[in-house]
């Protein structure tokens, strides 16, 4: 798709914290458009026991998780998502430490991103996870 193009539908984004305001962060930072070929649409989770629910039951197209989450925080429930859906969604974690980055390997998550949140970057990786997922290019089980 090009980038002068309109979406054909809008990319629903997965936001989890335990935290509204942590949230409110995530979904201003990516925006409703990380890109000009891309609209998204957000849900959003404040327990690991909504997650799961919402993964099994809605069309997700990316989930991006607050790794400080309690008491289940986002490096967790990405490694427990990877572990039992075959096809399970890009992950995107957000870290308060660079340094965790090892931590989300083992998860096999997709991509991290560091608070404070910087919307640029923030839309840049955004972006790149969903054009891969639309491509059929698979997430890191």
């Amino acid at each position: 798709m090009s980038s002068d193009s309109a979406p054909s539908r809008p990319s629903t984004i997965l936001l989890y914290s335990d935290d509204a305001g942590v949230r409110e962060t995530m979904r201003m930072s990516i925006g409703t458009r990380p890109a000009a070929d891309l609209l998204v649409r957000f849900i959003e989770a404040s327990t690991q026991g909504e997650v799961i629910r919402l993964v099994d039951s809605t069309d997700i197209d990316l989930l991006v998780l607050d790794g400080e989450a309690v008491p289940s925080g986002g490096l967790g429930i990405a490694r427990q998502l990877k572990d039992e859906i075959d096809d399970c969604p890009p992950t995107c974690v957000v870290i308060a430490r660079a340094a965790d980055r090892w931590l989300a390997a083992y998860a096999r998550v997709d991509a991290t991103l560091t608070h404070p949140i910087d919307p640029m970057t923030t839309g840049q990786t955004i972006a790149g996870l969903l054009r891969n997922r639309a491509a059929g290019v698979p997430s890191l089980q």
